[in-house]
């Protein structure tokens, strides 16, 4: 894997997750996702591009903030949507 250094980095916040429990958009519709990313800007927790609705991608790209982390356990890389890179 390599990462890059990104323009975008600057947007990164402390962070606590919006829903904890999982993808926010999957749960209020009561979809199924495979795994969970947190956006790194405001703390929304939304699907993978590998889920079938991808809100996390969806998310990055309506409110410009361009980079999650995984929300997995054991993993801690970060993707910049704009630049689709690892950060």
């Amino acid at each position: 894997m390599t990462i890059a250094i990104d323009p975008h980095l600057r947007l990164v916040r402390p962070v606590e997750p919006l829903t904890p429990q999982g993808c926010a958009e999957c749960l209020r519709i009561g979809s199924s996702w495979v795994h969970l990313r947190l956006c790194l800007t405001c703390g929304h927790v939304g699907c993978c591009d590998s889920s079938p609705l991808r809100h996390a991608r969806a998310h990055a790209h309506a409110h410009g903030h361009p980079i999650a982390q995984s929300f997995e356990p054991g993993e801690d890389w970060r993707w910049c949507y704009v630049d689709e890179v690892y950060v």
